[in-house]
């Protein structure tokens, strides 16, 4: 029985993740370990911690007690570290919180990691792991910097990150590569492209516009919406991860892609049509509609006439600071060393994203309350 540390994992990747893996293996245990912060929430994997396979710990990452706790408690074979602060807007605001958490939590993982799995020394005084041991790095595009209209991120891309949050990825990722080559622990980093799909926390783009439609709210699109993401389904996502975890070769890093690259803006009003035709087909997703006060200035005829759903919605604000323009990455390594490739076309996900937010608007709402009625009100006000 192989047993995972899974880092982050009432996170919205991380929970994903935790999902992918109870369902594809079966003798496997997962202590699931989350400090519960405003992204972070059980309710995403109450389901999950029914499942004897599944032990849940609260707590941060960079703290060495409780760490150490876990590894002397469980002989963990695989560390999978989702745990970050995500969020660029977040960085921006409070940048040190991204340095302790990204960088000074994974260098503490990766520390009580090598401790407990080395073995001895060989004749060359590096330490000696047990067998099939792995730490996965979960990293991000952003990590790359910002591309032109033409061109794609590979493995050998130099980094160039251009916000807090990027940078303190970018210095998580070199802490990994350090002990790699430092104590040659066994490694690998995967890097991928936006990600979204269910229970996605709504301060990103997707959800937070699934959302303020369903509420009637202004739709914020920053500067013109001409900055382009490529978008990977998150359960795509977590089938490389599982792939590279099991048969990724040591110390690679692999580019994870989806090959949807759309502007914010072309997402945006894709949303607004396909959230309007779903009303229009199915009257119990109309139910997902609010009926609150914000709604009011827009004339709504609620619930029976979605036509309101329209473009109209759309505000522009004011653009992030040191915003990338363009994110696109290649994904040609992984898919010819371990066959994978992204099987969803964003076109189909995108349904399913929006219809798995209409069914589950207690979860929205679950998430959504205190620190993140706050911070909305910070970032986009009234708009």
């Amino acid at each position: 029985m192989k047993i995972y540390l899974v880092t982050g994992g009432a996170g919205f990747i991380g929970a994903n993740f935790v999902k992918y893996l109870l369902k594809k293996h079966r003798n496997i245990r997962l202590i699931i370990l989350d400090d519960l912060t405003y992204a972070g929430n059980l309710g995403t994997i109450k389901t999950d911690l029914k499942d004897q396979r599944v032990v849940f710990v609260k707590g941060n990452i960079g703290d060495s007690e409780i760490v150490t706790n876990i590894f002397r408690e469980y002989p963990i074979d695989y560390v999978v570290n989702f745990a970050a602060e995500s969020h660029v807007d977040r960085s921006i605001e409070n940048p040190q919180l991204f340095l302790q958490t990204n960088i000074l939590g994974t260098q503490n993982l990766l520390d009580i990691a090598k401790k407990f799995w080395t073995t001895g020394k060989d004749e060359n005084g590096y330490p000696v792991y047990r067998e099939k041991v792995k730490y996965l790095q979960v990293s991000t595009d952003e990590v790359y910097g910002s591309l032109g209209e033409t061109g794609y991120f590979t493995e050998t891309t130099p980094l160039d990150p251009r916000s807090p949050y990027s940078a303190s990825k970018t210095g998580a990722d070199l802490i990994v590569v350090a002990y790699s080559e430092t104590y040659k622990l066994p490694i690998n980093i995967t890097r991928c492209s936006n990600n979204y799909g269910p229970y996605h926390f709504p301060e990103k783009l997707i959800p937070l516009i699934i959302k303020n439609i369903l509420e009637g709210k202004k739709l914020p699109v920053y500067g013109d919406g001409s900055n382009v993401r490529d978008w990977l389904y998150v359960e795509d996502h977590c089938k490389a991860i599982d792939m590279v975890l099991l048969n990724g070769r040591i110390g690679e890093i692999y580019n994870i892609g989806g090959h949807n690259e759309k502007k914010n803006i072309e997402i945006v009003k894709l949303i607004i049509s396909t959230v309007r035709n779903l009303m229009e087909e199915n009257k119990d997703y109309r139910k997902a509609l609010k009926t609150n006060s914000s709604r009011s200035d827009l004339n709504l005829q609620f619930p029976d006439n979605p036509d309101w759903i329209n473009e109209d919605l759309i505000t522009f604000v004011k653009d992030r600071l040191g915003h990338d323009k363009r994110y696109a990455i290649d994904p040609a390594k992984i898919t010819k060393e371990l066959g994978w490739y992204p099987e969803t076309k964003f076109e189909n996900g995108i349904v399913k994203t929006i219809r798995w937010y209409l069914e589950n608007q207690d979860w929205v709402e679950e998430v959504t309350s205190g620190d993140y009625q706050n911070y909305y009100q910070q970032m986009y006000g009234d708009r």
